[in-house]
């Protein structure tokens, strides 16, 4: 009889470092870090999204509550919290993301994009997670557009995505 061993997966902290914009699409670019500074990891969001975390990151208030705040207010009242966010994978250029919330001693497990599990995070001062193997399946991300890129073009891009580190890019 053959035992199955599970394996739970490799979980590293990270931190948003800030924000960016990517030099070829003009999207905006969520800039995590491990908490050790070596590991860093780019996630492309949507404009709303990194506004909503630069609201955050900056500390601005809104006269009302924006939707992050709405559902940080939410599973407040419901007596829950969330635990960690956790971004589990990538596939096809998108990431992947889960909300680990408790209420009443139960774990529940939310599916979510990352920029809104981020955002979330932020204002539930929540850790952020990311499996490893994200974390290394997101060096070889599929360019943006490869059929309009150089050659060249698409190896500075790689070498970009490699070597990127959060001190590169100013806050906000």
């Amino acid at each position: 009889m053959s035992e199955t061993i599970f394996k739970a997966p490799i979980m590293v902290e990270m931190k948003v470092e800030g924000l960016t914009l990517d030099p070829l699409t003009n999207m905006p670019i969520i800039i995590l870090k491990d908490l050790a500074g070596d590991k860093a990891l780019p996630i492309w969001v949507g404009y709303f999204e990194a506004n909503a975390i630069a609201l955050e990151i900056e500390k601005i208030n809104t006269p009302r509550p924006m939707t992050h705040d709405l559902l940080n207010n939410i599973i407040s009242s419901l007596q829950a919290k969330v635990k960690h966010i956790l971004v589990t994978g990538l596939k096809d250029n998108t990431f992947f993301a889960e909300i680990s919330v408790i209420q009443n001693g139960s774990d529940m497990t939310i599916d979510s994009r990352p920029s809104d599990a981020i955002a979330l995070a932020l204002r539930s001062k929540s850790p952020i997670f990311v499996e490893e193997k994200v974390i290394e399946a997101a060096k070889s991300l599929d360019l943006p557009d490869p059929d309009k890129l150089q050659n060249q073009e698409k190896q500075q891009w790689k070498d970009w995505i490699t070597s990127i580190k959060p001190q590169d890019f100013g806050k906000l």
